[in-house]
């Protein structure tokens, strides 16, 4: 049960985003752009940085709709999803997404403890500036993504069906506000 009085039944940051709208949208808009936006990063790719940052913050219902979300963007390769929630330094991902990963986990820490090797590490493999900062950017809107549905205690489904859907949806719509 919700520590406030949202809309019963309705998972994780829908309900807070319908009992206040008015700073509900934003963050939806924040999400749009970062994860369905112009980048040379894939959807797939941005969604994996989001699951995995959730992950990392124990945040059930984030991780499970993201990674669902990536899942379904992958297609035929979303295998990689899990491999990557389970052990991201041994899964199929690119070197560059891994270095992009460790950045990602090191913001989900605290941000200064990203480094310039780091960096240098992710420009090894030819990651911009942009995925750089959009990498950084990710990581700490999903950590206060996470703190806000988990500081609340939103209802998170237990249904791995539900996720599949909600992914699906998220990967077909993107995010908008629901009405």
């Amino acid at each position: 049960m919700a520590h406030i009085n949202v809309p019963e039944g309705v998972p994780g940051i829908r309900s807070l985003v319908m009992f206040r709208p008015e700073t509900g949208k934003p963050l939806y808009d924040l999400a749009q752009v970062l994860l369905r936006g112009e980048s040379t990063l894939t959807p797939a790719e941005r969604e994996l940085i989001a699951a995995y940052v959730s992950k990392r913050n124990e945040c059930m219902f984030c991780m499970s709709s993201h990674a669902a979300a990536s899942r379904s963007l992958y297609k035929d390769e979303r295998n990689m999803v899990d491999e990557v929630l389970h052990d991201m330094q041994h899964s199929s991902v690119s070197d560059k997404m891994k270095a992009l990963l460790n950045i990602a986990g090191k913001v989900q820490i605290l941000g200064n403890k990203v480094t310039q090797e780091d960096i240098n590490e992710a420009r090894k493999y030819d990651a911009t500036d942009k995925e750089i900062h959009d990498t950084v950017l990710i990581a700490a809107t999903f950590s206060m993504y996470n703190r806000y549905v988990d500081g609340l205690a939103s209802w998170a489904p237990t249904d791995a069906a539900v996720y599949d859907e909600m992914g699906d949806r998220l990967a077909e719509k993107g995010y908008v506000t629901p009405k």
